[in-house]
């Protein structure tokens, strides 16, 4: 039996008494994903990305391990309910426009000491002000640099459409003007290199499209260590009490941690290891979120049909962002159907030993947003279901 079958075999045996759909963890798997993680950061504590992970449960259970510490958070109002319910240290990655957040977080003593937004323009400190309705609350701000390469003197662009700040000039400008404002006080920055920490380098049956990823994150590796270094110093020159400099993500753990500049990595997605995970050469993890739907017809041989399954990720659309069948091994999609809302058709010699009710398992493209698809994470450990644990819908959470 290979492990994958063993697998499939203790998942089946672990939810045999619930019907499918159904979402679980393997805490097994996680854990050792954690570890992991650890592992690369080499010393440097690793800030939780939320938004790979969506469940309260899980997000207390990786920062009760050593090694972890703080959020990273999508949302300013899943930033100020996560510090509500008691977790002290919340990073918001992206800007908001969230004037009644705002609000709240410049009226409440407890929510300014544990949240720190994000900055990367003028016109967001005017808007955070415009919104204070009389809140009078400090406010903690980090400052996030453009990651992206440059080729061929700008022309060519390599990297997410983020921050508009790149220049060390640029960002001890902003920085200057977040210490000089009454009622903001500057202790972060940030980087996030998705096209190194979030592209895959060893992408099946494309050698030379490898090859050529490999070394684009190489140049990208060296240009950013230098130019991340050199931001750092023009930023604490303005505020010497900054607090972190965040950067990383799972596919760029051990290379980000290795800059003296860097003091803390982020990562989710090591957690989970959904499908677009597979693809890297520097680390292999262990995939612990799945998801199963039941077969629900037989068509013909050498095809069944499960319920539903059409749950494709955020990113630029292709098959990449789809589900992929998990196990039993050696199904795959009809080309002409794919995963679809309500039905999804699966072809292959492992349909014909499926009955219909019996469980196909799926793992998602990427990490977090399958909890967007269940209110619930069955926890497995071995062959039994230990726990089960709302996801953020589960709580009636759906911050975007």
């Amino acid at each position: 039996m290979t492990a994958r079958a063993a697998d499939r075999s203790r998942y089946d045996r672990a939810t045999a008494h619930l019907d499918a759909p159904v979402a679980v963890v393997d805490l097994e798997a996680f854990d050792a994903n954690a570890d992991d993680l650890v592992r690369r950061a080499g010393g440097k504590p690793i800030r939780v990305a939320s938004k790979s992970v969506r469940c309260r449960a899980l997000l207390e259970r990786v920062l009760a391990r050593p090694g972890f510490a703080g959020i990273m958070s999508f949302t300013l109002a899943e930033s100020l309910w996560l510090a509500r319910a008691g977790f002290d240290d919340v990073l918001l990655a992206y800007p908001s426009a969230d004037r009644s957040a705002y609000a709240e977080l410049a009226a409440d003593p407890k929510l300014a000491a544990a949240v720190t937004v994000m900055v990367d323009d003028h016109a967001q400190l005017e808007l955070i002000d415009a919104a204070r309705a009389g809140g009078t609350e400090e406010i903690r701000v980090c400052l996030e640099l453009d990651t992206s390469l440059r080729l061929l003197g700008g022309r060519v662009r390599i990297g997410a459409l983020r921050s508009p700040l790149r220049s060390p000039a640029q960002l001890a400008d902003l920085a200057r003007s977040v210490d000089r404002r009454p009622g903001f006080r500057l202790v972060g920055l940030m980087a996030y290199e998705g096209h190194v920490a979030g592209v895959g380098d060893s992408v099946a049956g494309r050698p030379l499209r490898s090859r050529a990823i490999r070394l684009m994150q190489a140049t990208a590796r060296k240009e950013l260590a230098a130019r991340r270094a050199e931001v750092v110093r023009a930023v604490r020159a303005v505020a010497p009490g900054l607090e972190f400099v965040n950067g990383g993500g799972t596919g760029s753990v051990q290379h980000t941690a290795a800059e003296p500049a860097v003091t803390e990595i982020a990562a989710g997605s090591g957690l989970y290891v959904p499908r677009l995970f597979d693809n890297y050469t520097s680390f292999r993890g262990r995939p612990a979120a799945l998801f199963a739907q039941p077969v629900v017809r037989r068509p013909g041989v050498g095809v069944v049909t499960v319920l539903g399954g059409g749950y494709p990720a955020s990113g630029a659309a292709g098959p990449d962002r789809l589900p992929v069948p998990y196990l039993p091994e050696g199904l795959r999609y009809d080309p002409q159907e794919g995963p679809g809302e309500v039905q999804t058709p699966l072809l292959g010699a492992p349909a014909d030993d499926l009955l219909i009710g019996d469980k196909v398992w799926f793992r998602h493209a990427k990490a977090g947003e399958l909890c967007e698809r269940f209110d619930e994470l069955r926890l497995i450990e071995g062959d039994r279901i230990t726990a089960t644990v709302p996801t953020y819908r589960g709580e009636g959470r759906t911050f975007l």
